[in-house]
């Protein structure tokens, strides 16, 4: 099979993950910027999220370009992704709702560190599908990004209970990790396109 119907349903999904976060973002009473103060939990959980489902947006796409085909599994750990991903909104709005206190901070660390294992767990189904000297399984074998992320995640969830300001700051230290796509799908895919 090949990855276009794939790539077509993920794309509509994010989008409407991205409608959903926006939707929870209320107009401000009063007219004033001063009304604009309280909201800065909420915009800054909305922008961050949009950030991070723009970073798996972007991964994916550079992970369904070098795949060639995809199966079953593939299918499967793909919904895996988008579940975790769907919860984002939710994750977002508690911690935006609750200024960022611990369980509400914790949680959105939990959903993006499950979001996180499951693109790994894609990746690796797609490693299987292609075989592991294939030029994607070579070019995925080694994931300094990724598992550095999951260590920082899990780190950040507990120290939510300690200081959420500091597991906030490392769930923004991720999403700078990740701003610039990744370099191995990069390089294979310009590789491929010299070709």
């Amino acid at each position: 099979m090949k990855t276009a119907r794939l790539e077509a349903f993920s794309d509509g999904v994010i989008a409407i993950i991205i409608t959903i976060m926006v939707l929870e973002l209320k107009v401000p009473e009063g007219e004033t910027l001063h009304a604009l103060g309280g909201m800065w939990p909420k915009f800054f959980s909305y922008v961050l999220s949009f950030i991070y489902v723009g970073i798996y947006w972007n991964n994916h796409h550079h992970l369904m370009t070098a795949t060639d085909r995809i199966n079953g599994s593939i299918l499967w750990a793909n919904l895996h992704l988008l579940f975790w991903l769907s919860l984002i909104p939710v994750a977002t709005g508690w911690a935006g709702e609750s200024d960022f206190a611990a369980a509400p901070t914790s949680l959105y660390g939990l959903t993006l560190l499950m979001a996180a294992t499951a693109y790994w767990i894609l990746q690796k189904v797609i490693i299987i599908e292609h075989g592991r000297d294939s030029a994607l399984g070579r070019a995925l074998d080694r994931d300094i990004k990724g598992n550095s992320s999951l260590v920082i995640y899990a780190a950040a969830i507990g120290l939510a209970f300690v200081k959420p300001w500091i597991a906030c700051g490392l769930y923004v230290l991720v999403a700078l990790i990740w701003l610039v796509p990744d370099q191995r799908i990069e390089r294979l895919l310009k590789k491929s396109a010299r070709d």
